[in-house]
């Protein structure tokens, strides 16, 4: 009669089951502790034995012109400075006043040469360092100009290119003119007669009538009929004879 399954597996644990069951068991629990050393060593996987999986993202391939553009670094274009502009004044900010601008000055003309004023011998001479006697005076003084004997009513000239300075009576020297010649220097005309021929602010020439000689200077009076002429450089007396030619004929 055959033995029932009940009785076979008793029987079969009585026996060398026993020893099979317990190789299981070793085997189970082998196997249980190299999972978890690989637990432990691998990090993809968690203690309580799931594991976890890291997702490697799949990179498209690109052409071998793309690859070169990423391997070899573009050339960087240089920076240039930038211009800097000062900024412009708000339509609000006041203008600031321009400079005026200063007057132009008229210069007369400079005087190249010059010639004598009248014809005359010279009557009395230049003496600024010396003193001379004056009849006039009855004593010894200076003398800062030239007295050229000649009538009364002799045209008067121009000693040189110029502008007329001022017409004005001198307490002693009587009417007189100047003439500004240039570069600091002036000419005097006294002993005019009353009306001179020009006036203050007059251009001439060398040889233009400027007036006629008169009997107007106090100071000279003992003398007989002259022009008394006088030159000056930057204020300071000069000889006349010095700037004339030569011949009182010119």
């Amino acid at each position: 009669m055959k033995q029932p399954f009940k009785d076979r597996v008793s029987d079969f644990f009585a026996g060398k089951g026993f020893y099979i069951v317990l190789f299981l068991c070793v085997a189970a629990i082998g196997i249980s502790g190299y999972y978890l050393l690989g637990v432990l060593q691998d990090p993809g996987q968690t203690v309580s034995g799931t594991i976890q999986v890291t997702v490697t993202p799949t990179v498209p391939e690109h052409s071998a012109a793309q690859k070169d553009a990423q391997t070899t670094p573009a050339a960087v274009k240089p920076v240039l400075p930038t211009q800097t502009t000062a900024p412009k004044p708000s339509a609000s900010a006041a203008p600031s006043a321009a400079p005026s601008a200063a007057p132009a000055v008229e210069e007369g003309p400079v005087a190249e040469y010059f010639v004598w004023p009248i014809q005359g011998e010279v009557l009395r001479g230049h003496s600024v360092e010396t003193l001379s006697y004056d009849p006039t005076m009855g004593d010894w003084r200076t003398h800062e100009g030239v007295d050229l004997v000649a009538q009364a009513g002799a045209v008067v000239m121009a000693a040189g290119d110029g502008q007329v300075l001022a017409v004005y009576e001198d307490d002693l020297m009587g009417t007189t003119v100047t003439v500004d010649h240039g570069e600091g220097v002036v000419s005097v005309y006294s002993n005019l007669a009353a009306q001179p021929t020009v006036a203050e602010g007059d251009t001439v020439r060398a040889g233009d009538t400027i007036g006629s000689v008169g009997e107007s200077a106090m100071a000279e009076s003992a003398l007989p009929s002259h022009l008394h002429f006088a030159m000056k450089v930057d204020g300071v007396p000069a000889d006349p004879m010095e700037y004339l030619p030569e011949s009182s004929q010119n």
